[in-house]
């Protein structure tokens, strides 16, 4: 007989019976999407990898601790067969095949009656690829050509006809720290569809200079201010273009509400009536001292970070920072815009208690090319940003993670 290509489907399974025979990783990586397609899922295998049985636990499925029995397979529509016992795979699939229920066999994909796509969400839009070549399957062939798909839907750079409504408003979206790899899909694919994106100078330029040549792109530093302050400007600049029903994305480095003033600009969308979505980003408190090889926490070492800006300084009236409190935790300590005050942070920290020997990093420019990082102390570090020429954007953590993994002053 020749073979034919599968016929491609989706079922329709919710609160259909879904049996699925065994509990190892095969079911562990199935039973998600079964549970979220609204399946009353039956499992039947005498044990079950930990996420399975949390699963049970969970009330998400129900777990019958035994094995494969005739007769399991007779109220099913769809079953998923992938126990380590062939004999018992066997009488499965021809049980399924005498009731006429679609069967997955993870074993033998000859004897299925079904196979599994690889599969990927997007935007409401599930891609499934399945191979038209019986006898030469490939899972990774197949899971790739899915990935592609996917990523290049999420991240713009595979247009496709879609419905979409253009209602004014705006996206304040959070680049990540520079490395444009490490912006959010979600980030990504609302800047691919942009009409203007106003940006920070600490933004990830890079993903710039792939938009399309229709979309406008604003330098926030460079808006005239004219009568108004900065933030003003710009909270002006997005209402402006938003009234004139375009998409626009406010494009900031870091997180759009880590010390990126972010709720003023959605306190001036709401005030003005125009709808705000904010599209959280990977802040640089945290990412940039991973990428330098610090952990800000280390069991043993550090049980919490603290996170503070440092672009006022110590002895300054307008600081709401409460240093001398700081100087006695002795977890780590992360500090943002504060490289030309460092010097003042160090002595007002030792200064409180906290010891001059206490290691210091400052990773400048972390996630991109041009990263590097340099090493001190409290005692040192005034010194070292002078002598080394360390400049903003830099990450300054101070505490004993500093030196518990590799590093150097590079």
């Amino acid at each position: 007989m020749a073979e034919h290509p599968a016929y491609p489907v989706g079922l329709r399974l919710t609160g259909r019976r879904v049996v699925v025979l065994g509990g190892g990783q095969v079911a562990q990586r199935r039973l998600p999407a079964l549970i979220a397609a609204g399946a009353d899922v039956r499992l039947v295998s005498p044990d079950a990898t930990p996420s399975v049985e949390a699963m049970a636990d969970a009330g998400e499925i129900t777990w019958e601790r035994r094995p494969y029995a005739e007769g399991d397979l007779a109220d099913a529509w769809y079953a998923l067969i992938a126990t380590s016992d062939t004999e018992a795979n066997t009488a499965a699939s021809a049980e399924a095949e005498r009731h006429r229920v679609w069967c997955v066999r993870s074993d033998d994909a000859d004897q299925a009656t079904a196979w599994t796509p690889a599969t990927g969400h997007s935007e409401g839009v599930t891609v499934a690829v399945l191979t038209t070549d019986a006898r030469h399957r490939d899972p990774r062939h197949t899971a790739a050509i899915r990935d592609a798909v996917v990523e290049g839907l999420r991240d713009g750079t595979l247009v496709a006809p879609h419905r979409r409504t253009r209602t004014p408003g705006v996206a304040l979206v959070g680049g990540g720290p520079g490395d444009p790899d490490l912006i959010t899909v979600r980030g990504r694919r609302v800047l691919a569809e942009a009409d203007v994106v106003i940006a920070d100078r600490l933004g990830p330029r890079d993903l710039l200079a792939e938009l399309p040549p229709h979309v406008e792109v604003i330098d926030a530093a460079k808006i005239p201010y004219g009568r108004f302050m900065a933030q003003e400007a710009i909270n002006n600049a997005l209402i402006e273009h938003a009234k004139q029903g375009k998409a626009v994305v406010r494009l900031k480095g870091g997180d759009p509400f880590v010390f990126g003033r972010g709720m003023e600009e959605a306190q001036a969308l709401a005030e003005a009536g125009i709808p705000c979505t904010v599209v959280p980003g990977i802040s640089s408190s945290i990412s940039v001292p991973g990428a330098a090889g610090i952990p800000v926490t280390h069991r043993g070492v550090a049980h919490e970070f603290t996170v503070v800006s440092g672009h006022v300084a110590p002895d300054d009236e307008r600081s709401l920072v409460d240093w001398p409190s700081l100087a006695k935790l002795t977890g780590t300590l992360v500090i943002l815009m504060g490289v030309d005050k460092i010097g003042r942070i160090a002595e007002t920290l030792v200064a409180h208690g906290r010891s001059p020997e206490t290691p210091v990093a400052l990773v400048q420019e972390g996630t991109t090319a041009a990263q590097r990082r340099v090493d001190a102390t409290l005692a040192t570090v005034a010194e070292t940003v002078v002598a080394r020429e360390v400049r903003p954007p830099a990450v300054i953590v101070v505490g004993e993670v500093v030196g518990v993994g590799p590093h150097g002053t590079a």
